[in-house]
């Protein structure tokens, strides 16, 4: 038995280390451009994985889920059965971090304004919005509805 007055060391704790500042004043930590921030720069769409490789990846997926227990079922080595479970466990790994890749590619191509395609549909939220709020380039005694009678 142990004494229960001895105990062991405890490890000293590190401070934290100090947050990195803001990308930009905003304080909001994404960059200036309003694309989503990827190893500290812009998040370009053009250096990581396209739709056609994430596609090459979900065949081979699927492929491999469907294949793997089978080859169990069939009676195959082990060995080969464990290999093919490895390599299906890593490719589904791949598989998803291509997606968060191109969910955030998504993301932020929707930050920017969008305007419908059907002259006819109602205006958007955003368009509201810029409808509501005077043009900032507008000086504060030319804007509209400020109670002043116009010259006309």
């Amino acid at each position: 038995m142990t004494d229960p007055g001895l105990s062991a060391p405890q490890p000293e704790r590190q401070p934290a280390a100090p947050e990195a500042p803001p990308a930009d004043e905003s304080g909001t930590g994404t960059a200036p451009s309003g694309m989503p921030e990827y190893k500290g720069e812009p998040l370009d769409a053009e250096r990581g994985p396209g739709l056609g490789c994430f596609w090459i990846q979900i065949a081979l997926l699927t492929f491999f889920l469907i294949f793997t227990p089978l080859t169990v079922t069939w009676g195959w080595d082990p060995l080969i059965s464990g290999a093919l479970l490895i390599f299906t466990l890593i490719l589904l790994l791949f598989s998803g971090q291509t997606i968060i890749f191109l969910l955030r590619l998504v993301a932020a191509d929707r930050r920017t304004r969008r305007t419908p395609l059907d002259p006819k549909a109602k205006r958007t939220v955003g368009q509201m919005e810029d409808a509501s709020t005077p043009p900032e380039d507008t000086p504060p005694d030319e804007q509209p509805g400020d109670g002043k009678p116009s010259d006309g």
